[in-house]
């Protein structure tokens, strides 16, 4: 009689039958960091490519004239600017928060003890939520703006304050990426998960815009370049060598 694995385990004295296990299956932790890219590159559309104001507020500063923005010029706004900024806004949004979730899946996760690398996710999702807002009030602004579709429910003034919102909206909330930047610097040169280079870049953006802060008092400085830090970070660690997306056992 052929003896089968059953009967084999069941003889006394049979040596056990080996069973072959499968090999680990090694992944390169480094798709992710894409959406970070996308996240960056979106953003900085939506908030300097689609940043919309008065025609005539271009023209005064051009000839060196004194302007003062009042309700009676929200007539010159156009649709699409505001439009487009909120629908490529509201996608870097989403991008922003994959790319703080996989951050957390693939970072957090594997070096639970650096306090840096939660600073960093939690200044993504502290940027996502204020960008959310300021996206949501570019789009408020096209659909009531005197081309929009709902054109006619507010009057001058209420435009005015929608456009007010908008001035700074898109741009303060990147404070979060700001912070952001600092702990990549922590990260390469203290804790040595990311490379120096990339960490040395990121502390000097930080320590530029910070003085900036101090010296000027404009709360929205981290807008205009943070999505390009965001974009370059990522796809640093896309291409380059950094200990958080080295290979990893799956």
């Amino acid at each position: 009689m052929t003896a089968t694995p059953e009967t084999a385990a069941a003889t006394p004295g049979a040596a056990p039958k080996s069973v072959p296990s499968r090999p680990p299956r090694v992944a390169r932790a480094r798709a992710w960091t894409v959406w970070g890219a996308l996240a960056g590159i979106l953003g900085f559309a939506g908030t300097v490519l689609f940043d919309h104001r008065p025609a005539s507020e271009g023209e005064a500063a051009d000839a060196g004239i004194p302007y003062v923005l009042g309700p009676e010029h929200m007539e010159e706004l156009s649709r699409m600017p505001n439009y487009l900024g909120f629908l490529v806004g509201f996608a870097a949004v989403a991008a922003m928060f994959v790319f703080a979730a996989a951050w957390k899946r693939w970072v957090e996760v594997r070096f639970p003890e650096s306090i840096a690398a939660r600073v960093v996710s939690g200044g993504l999702i502290a940027s996502a939520a204020g960008l959310t807002f300021a996206y949501g009030w570019k789009g408020a602004l096209a659909n009531y703006g005197f081309d929009g579709p709902e054109s006619g429910l507010y009057e001058h003034e209420g435009l005015f304050v929608y456009y007010m919102l908008t001035d700074f909206g898109a741009y303060i909330p990147w404070f979060g990426v700001l912070v952001a930047a600092a702990a990549f610097a922590w990260l390469a040169w203290r804790e040595r998960l990311v490379s120096r280079v990339l960490g040395t870049i990121s502390g000097v953006y930080f320590l530029l815009i910070v003085v900036a802060y101090v010296l000027m008092g404009v709360p929205g400085l981290a807008g205009p370049l943070s999505g390009i830090w965001l974009f370059i970070a990522s796809i640093w660690l896309l291409v380059g060598r950094s200990k958080v997306t080295q290979k990893v056992i799956a």
